[in-house]
Parts: C-alpha cells; sequence; structure tokens
C-alpha cells in the first residue's frame, strides 16, 4: 500500500549532488567496497577516535555518509518498539535529526537467526537529494535530508519458513529504487523514487532465501542489466521492466546472504548454506527465447566461498573472512584458492559478518566481538593490527563506511568516528 506523506514536497526541497566523499549506500560507490581515503590503521578508546555517539537501538546496517551527515538505522525495544533513522554531524557526531517508524505489526520472533543480527540489518541508500531506507515488514520509507518523510511504501509482511529476517539493501538507478523483498513478499520491487509508486514487480518463489543486495552492470553496448544472486541460479533482469534477460545455474543451494560483485561485465557470486560455492559468469547473455546461458556465460565455480560476508575484489583476487574465522584469497581468474588460513584471536561462535573494505592499502575487516582487523592484500594473510574499543563489549556486525579520511565504525551500542589525531 503506497501513502504518499508529503509529495508536494518533493518539489520544494533543494536538490544536494552527491560529492566525490561520499558513502551512500551499502559498501560504498557502487558497492565497490574501496576508498582511496587514508585512515589510521590503529585506534582504540583513546587513540585516533575523533568522536562516539551512543545509539539508541541496536542495528546491523552499515552508515552512510552523504554530504555533511552519517546517517544510520536502529532498533529500539520496548513496549512501543521502533526503528529509527538518525542523522549525525559527520564531523562532530552532533545529532541532527531522527525519523521514527512504529513497529505497529506482527514482527517475527526475536529466535534464531534475528537473534545474530537483530530488526535493522538493511543499509539506506541517497541520492544526495533523500535518504531511502527499507525496513523489512516496516516497508520502504523515503526521507529529505532535512529529516522530512517523504513517502512510504508496505512490501508486505510475509516471512520465510525459518524466520530469518531481513537484510538486503535498496539500489538506486536513475529515478528508480530496487528492492529485494524477498523474505516480505518473494519478489523484487522497482519503485519510482520520487513518489513511491510500484513501476514494476518480480514474484518467484525461488527468491525465498535470497538476502543479497541486487547491482546494476553497465555493459559495453550501453545496455544495462540488474543482477542477483539466489539459491542455485544468477538472474539478470530488464532494469526498466523486471523481465528476466537471461540466468545461469550456480552452486550456491541454500540461503545466499552476499551481494553480487560486479567488474566490469563480469559478475562474482558467493554464498549458500555452508558456503556451499561461488561462481563467475559473463553479463549480457540471454537471446530470443533462449534465458539459460550456463553452458556459454559461466566462466568457474569453485567450493569455496562466503556464507555472511560480501569478499572484496582488488587487482583479480577476491579476499574474505568467513564466519568460521577463515580468512581466504583466491583468484577471479578461475575461483582457485591462493591462502586459506584460520584467523588468530578471534571469539567463538561466527566471528565475522561484516563485508571487508580495501581503505588506501589496506583492506578491514570488522569482527564481531575482537575488534577490526586490517592486512594488506597479497599471497599470505598477515594481519597487521587488531583494533578493539574495550568499552563496547556488543556485537559490530556492520560494514565500515569512509569519508573524507574519516572511517566509521557501529555497533549495537555505539557509532565512531576515527580518524587520524
Amino acid at each position: 500500500m503506497l501513502r504518499c506523506l508529503i509529495a508536494a514536497t518533493c518539489f520544494f526541497i533543494a536538490t544536494v549532488e552527491l560529492f566525490a566523499d561520499d558513502w551512500p549506500e551499502f559498501l560504498g560507490p557502487g558497492g565497490t567496497a574501496k576508498s582511496a581515503d587514508v585512515v589510521p590503521i590503529t585506534w582504540s578508546d583513546s587513540e585516533n577516535l575523533a568522536w562516539k555517539q551512543d545509539l539508541p537501538g541496536s542495528g546491523s546496517s552499515s552508515p552512510i555518509v552523504v554530504g555533511d551527515q552519517v546517517i544510520v538505522t536502529c532498533y529500539v525495544s520496548g513496549d512501543e518498539a521502533k526503528r529509527q533513522v538518525i542523522s549525525f554531524d559527520k564531523s562532530t557526531g552532533n545529532q541532527q535529526w531522527s525519523v521514527d517508524f512504529p513497529i505497529n505489526y506482527r514482527e517475527d520472533g526475536y529466535q534464531g537467526y534475528i537473534t545474530e543480527h537483530g530488526y535493522a540489518s538493511n543499509t539506506p541508500v541517497s541520492d544526495g537529494q533523500n535518504v531511502y531506507v527499507f525496513l523489512g515488514k516496516g516497508g520502504v520509507h523515503c526521507i529529505s535530508l532535512a529529516g522530512t518523510k517523504m513517502w512510504s511504501f508496505d512490501v508486505g509482511k510475509g516471512s520465510s519458513n525459518r524466520q530469518w529476517g531481513s537484510a538486503s539493501s535498496p539500489v538506486l538507478y536513475q529515478d528508480k529504487l530496487f528492492v529485494n523483498a524477498a523474505e516480505e513478499a518473494k519478489a523484487i520491487l522497482c519503485l519510482e523514487k520520487t513518489t513511491g509508486k510500484e513501476l514494476w514487480r518480480t514474484d518467484a518463489d525461488m527468491l525465498e532465501l535470497t538476502y543479497g543486495t541486487p547491482r546494476i552492470v553497465r555493459l559495453d553496448n550501453a545496455k544495462v542489466e540488474l543482477v542477483i544472486s539466489v539459491p542455485e541460479e544468477i538472474w539478470a533482469l530488464n532494469p526498466d521492466t523486471g523481465k528476466l534477460n537471461w540466468y545461469a545455474s550456480s552452486p550456491m543451494t541454500g540461503n545466499v546472504s552476499p551481494s553480487v560483485i560486479v567488474d566490469g561485465n563480469t559478475i562474482y557470486s558467493f554464498g549458500g548454506y555452508r558456503a556451499s560455492g561461488s561462481i563467475a559468469v559473463n553479463a549480457g547473455g540471454g537471446t530470443g527465447q533462449e534465458k539459460d546461458v550456463t553452458d556459454t556465460h559461466v566462466r568457474w565455480t569453485n567450493p569455496s566461498s562466503s556464507y555472511v560476508a560480501t569478499p572484496l575484489l582488488h587487482d583479480g583476487r577476491l579476499y574474505w573472512i568467513d564466519d568460521r574465522g577463515i580468512a581466504y584469497c583466491t583468484s577471479a581468474k578461475d575461483g582457485e584458492v591462493i591462502y586459506r588460513a584460520r584467523v588468530s584471536n578471534l571469539e567463538n561462535g561466527r566471528p565475522v559478518y561484516a563485508s571487508p573494505i580495501l581503505i588506501g592499502k589496506h583492506i578491514y575487516v570488522v569482527t564481531r566481538r575482537s575488534g577490526t582487523i586490517v592486512f594488506s592484500p597479497g599471497e599470505s594473510f598477515s594481519p597487521e593490527t587488531q583494533n578493539k574499543f574495550a568499552s563496547d563489549e556488543t556485537d559490530f556486525n556492520a560494514s565500515p563506511a569512509v569519508s573524507d579520511g574519516k572511517l566509521y565504525l557501529r555497533s549495537n551500542q555505539s557509532l565512531y568516528c576515527i580518524e587520524r589525531k
């Protein structure tokens, strides 16, 4: 159900363009997980900490940075449970505004995997004018950068049989907002970003257990595809219509959490139950009635994989630390393992949910309870530092954000800004 709350004001707010220093979506611009900035490789409660702000509730969503704002989402429990979208000044940490979204409907019970990541796991996205948030059963919302609600859209209140909650983040392309509502509606939705009007939806039972964020592929022939990894297949949709361009069979059985990785015309995907595999596919397939491009466009498959984190692609190699605490580096050319190493000094359980980020010449991996590991790309895994805030014993599930020489981390307790002092 579409509810245009303050549609008229859409035409009067000032447009704010995205700047080079912005980190406007999950894993940064285009989902590349890379920044040319240089930030500290060491920090603590007393070293290189520019500011810290305690949050009113928990969350696994990543912060985004737009202009002078850092924006995060939280779940606030209690008799009047709600989700909050909060903006902080990126230099001082002062709160600028917050918007509440009451949970006046039935949510999944706090059990199973929901206890691992919570009820605020979807990272916002911004076009420099508005912020778009996907709150699972709480719907999709557009908020101006001044903190005004613009429109809302109800994606549905469904649950998978396992009730694992929602995780995918929305994606912008031109005037369209794409939402993977697999958990809530077994559908991928396209909304008009200015009004929230539904432009198309693709319904499919196969979307169940699809938790990754879709991505845009720009082909050499100027065509564009919306790609997503679902259990046992990779899909490419026409972003204007939602129609299937092509699909390829994949080794990812069961739930698929990592987002696809796009490098030119090549798509890499990881995931599946107990990290069942990885795949590289050439985009741009599908001609006429033939949609299955498995035999013609799949470059390789490999049993190595990541269960939760989206790997980092850098200089022809893919890097990640999986949820069992194993560091991987594999070849993007053929998927073969370059190294596989047990990471020491990690707590038991599922130690890593966050995705790796390349900042300058270093890879940063946030662990859930054992600090952030910093290491260099190369032939072997050799951590240089492991930085932990002694005062925060809550989970750090979110991937970092980077802007203007500052690193932003969030836990279930606090939002941190790290800057060289």
